[in-house]
């Protein structure tokens, strides 16, 4: 039983009504796919509460900006803004580092 086979939507889709062709044989349908049992049981438990698109892989994606509230929005635009400030504290306190550095090269 191979672990973290990468599927597409079309593959899910197909294994999942193979799954229900076979009267729920979850085993029979892991073997055949290569995958893991609890995988395709995930799959067909939330094809049947849903659709096709539920099986759909999500994961990382961001809303696009039409999706998001002025609120949504606005939290993202400060955080931009602290991890910039915060960038620049840490650029400006090396800098000052740097000229105490040389400041003391030139005396000794």
């Amino acid at each position: 039983m191979p672990k973290g086979r990468k599927t597409d939507l079309n593959e899910r889709i197909q294994i999942v009504l193979f799954c229900l062709k076979n009267d729920n044989n979850y085993q029979l349908t892991a073997d055949t796919y290569q995958v893991s049992y609890q995988q395709v049981y995930q799959w067909v438990k939330k094809y049947d509460a849903s659709d096709e698109t539920s099986l759909q892989d999500n994961r990382g994606r961001n809303k696009v900006v039409h999706e998001q509230t002025m609120e949504e929005q606005l939290k993202i635009e400060l955080q931009q803004l602290e991890r910039e400030n915060e960038r620049l504290r840490t650029e400006n306190a090396l800098l000052k580092k740097l000229e105490e550095l040389e400041g003391r090269r030139i005396i000794s």
